[in-house]
């Protein structure tokens, strides 16, 4: 259950309810009027709680559960506690997730600006926004109706925010034309100058980056990380990409639609990442190169050379998953034997 000083449970809804916002059916033989009162794990789901399982890893958790209800896939709804009540898509996960928002909408906050804040008379500011104390927006800036800005938050001068975004505190946006829908969580740093200078016999020359950043609709970046602008060329960042807290995109990268990134993965300069590709942890990206369009990348790859669309890349530097599965495996047997004959 969370914590009600934080989090605040709508509801109770009943089973029938509930298929309703995750769009399933409910089995002919169940209860649709029980009533549900919470989510919660499995480990910690009550009678009046509502989980799921979408893992096989917690199968055993799943049949011993003393949750009222869950959502299952299909192929697992033999596993399922007596008296349990069971909601069945092949995607549980997703199901659980429009759930849980059922119960844990957005709070409301009320349209208006909080204590001090300096808004420049040249910006526009949309219907129903909430500025909290602390805010700076600069001259010429837009800020669609219904968006959010945190405490000490900054936006700067000419930079576009869309339609109902939440922008955390202590965040910095410039350079940025941004969507609709988007979340920036507490930290993030948005159009920095890139990582660009010119050595020279007297040290280096910085090279201005005159780009922006492109953020599409309804991405979410996590706290701390840092997408720096273009230096000609924009940054862009396609629509529904979900970033983790200290992530670093270099200038000029372009995410495709979709695209999963993993906290601590650096990107560098003129990257491209095609539609839906998945960074693990720690990956590191040389700059220059494509990522095809559906590749994962394993924890702290190290990726060097353009991978094409669909493959499986693990190591550093990053090979096809099963090579890499093979290497350390070879490695770990030449150790041995190497232990081996020292003794």
């Amino acid at each position: 259950m969370a914590d009600p000083r934080f989090f605040r449970a709508q509801g109770p809804f009943s089973l029938s309810e509930l298929a309703s916002v995750a769009g399933v059916s409910i089995d002919d033989l169940t209860r649709p009027d029980r009533m549900f009162s919470d989510v919660a794990p499995l480990s910690e789901a009550g009678a009046d709680d509502f989980s799921f399982l979408d893992n096989a890893r917690y199968v055993e958790q799943f049949r011993s559960s003393t949750a009222g209800g869950a959502v299952v896939h299909p192929d697992r709804a033999g596993d399922a506690p007596a008296g349990i009540s069971l909601l069945e898509s092949r995607e549980p996960y997703l199901c659980f997730a429009k759930i849980a928002r059922a119960f844990y909408p957005d709070e409301p906050v009320p349209a208006g600006f909080g204590g001090t804040h300096a808004v420049d008379p040249t910006a526009v500011i949309g219907e129903g926004c909430s500025l909290a104390p602390g805010v700076v927006i600069g001259p010429r800036a837009e800020i669609g109706r219904g968006t959010r800005i945190g405490a000490n938050s900054v936006i700067g001068a000419g930079t576009v925010v869309g339609e109902n975004c939440h922008i955390g505190p202590l965040c910095s946006v410039t350079y940025c034309l941004m969507g609709n829908g988007v979340r920036l969580y507490a930290g993030v740093r948005i159009g920095e100058a890139g990582f660009g200078f010119a050595p020279s016999r007297d040290g280096f020359v910085t090279v201005p980056q005159l780009g922006r950043v492109v953020i599409g609709d309804s991405v979410e970046i996590g706290a701390n990380s840092t997408i720096d602008r273009g230096a000609g060329p924009d940054t862009i960042i396609g629509d529904g990409c979900r970033i983790d807290n200290l992530v670093q995109i270099g200038h000029n990268v372009r995410l495709g639609n979709g695209c999963i990134v993993v906290a601590q993965t650096g990107i560098s300069g003129s990257t491209t990442l095609e539609e839906h590709v998945v960074t693990g942890g720690q990956v590191g990206i040389v700059g220059h190169v494509t990522i095809g369009k559906g590749v994962q990348l394993g924890a702290q790859s190290g990726v060097m050379n353009d991978i094409p669309p669909g493959q499986r890349f693990a190591g550093s530097p990053a090979v096809p998953a099963r090579q890499w599965l093979r290497q350390t495996a070879w490695l770990k047997r030449m150790s041995e034997k190497k232990v081996g004959s020292d003794g």
